[in-house]
């Protein structure tokens, strides 16, 4: 038999409409977005399935808007049917929190207040229109690095996403990115592309917001995880004794180390991931870090009916 591992999407996956088919077709899905909106400052079932793009872009509110919906697939899935167990679980930045969601390490109303929260205090990190992130294709995590070094001379400027072979996120200050990018392209990168996002998340200049949602997660209730989780921190399970707390707070301003991540799942026998939420993007970073794994994407309905199909054979 297959071992499974669940995987969660992070900022970028969003998009107008998402999570409307499974909210129309599962009662358990509307009451995760009932309970999500019932703290939450703003109509989040109206933003998801309506816009406008904009606001469903900007940070504070595309995290719980996320969140929710990848929540809400899972539990559709348990409605329908669905009754094997993942072997391990592992969310991209913000696709953590849907991890310690599932695992019953979070509580789903904690986890959507605290992902507004995180996300209102990345953006206020740094100010709108100083930084940003570009992701650059055809160089190695170890070359990036180099030339994120050197280009520092100009502004901050980090590898912060290593996401899969060839593709590595910076974020920085403008002048620092474009110095980097200039680097980047003469060392040869294939394509440098600029991310639809307002700040350098996963920098060192993330760390006041770090400061800040450590304050918010205080007071929240955190306990052990059922399924074994993944930290984007330290590309290992969360130890027995470890305070999640800490290891969520210095997510914000440390690298997401995503092929580590997929690499010591696999490394654990998953041999087939299935991604929950919005988009497929992390079905195509596993294929190009395991190209033997076998991948699966639950977004609607249409999704969901496919993966119950196969719950007998893997």
């Amino acid at each position: 038999m297959s071992k499974i591992a669940f995987l969660f999407p992070g900022q970028g996956a969003q998009y107008v409409g998402m999570g409307k088919d499974i909210y129309e077709r599962s009662a358990a899905a509307r009451e995760v977005f009932a309970r999500a909106s019932e703290v939450l400052p703003f109509d989040l079932r109206e933003l998801c399935f309506n816009g406008p793009e904009e606001k469903l872009k900007q940070t504070m509110y595309a995290q719980p808007a996320i969140l929710t919906v990848s929540v809400a697939l899972w539990r559709a899935m348990q409605e329908a049917g669905w009754t094997k167990v993942p072997v391990a679980l592992a969310g991209h930045s913000l696709g953590e929190y849907s991890a310690l969601v599932v695992a019953g390490s979070l509580e789903l109303t904690d986890a959507v207040l605290v992902v507004h929260q995180r996300g209102k205090f990345m953006q206020e990190a740094v100010p709108l229109g100083q930084g940003g992130m570009v992701a650059v294709l055809g160089l190695d995590a170890d070359r990036v690095r180099e030339i994120c070094t050197t280009a520092s001379s100009a502004g901050p400027v980090e590898a912060v996403n290593l996401n899969c072979p060839g593709q590595v996120v910076i974020a920085g200050v403008n002048a620092g990115l474009e110095r980097a990018v200039a680097l980047a392209k003469e060392a040869g990168a294939r394509r440098c592309m600029p991310l639809a996002v307002s700040a350098p998340f996963h920098s060192s200049l993330m760390r006041p917001a770090g400061e800040k949602l450590a304050g918010v997660l205080a007071g929240v209730k955190v306990k052990q995880p059922t399924i074994p989780v993944v930290s984007n921190v330290t590309a290992r399970y969360y130890p027995a004794d470890a305070d999640a707390r800490d290891l969520l707070v210095r997510q914000v301003y440390s690298p997401v180390r995503w092929e580590e991540s997929i690499l010591y799942l696999h490394e654990q026998g998953v041999d087939t991931f299935v991604e929950i939420g919005p988009g497929k993007v992390l079905c195509g970073l596993v294929k190009k870090i395991c190209p033997a794994a076998t991948t699966y994407n639950v977004e609607d309905q249409a999704g969901l009916e496919k993966i119950l199909a196969l719950d007998g054979e893997v």
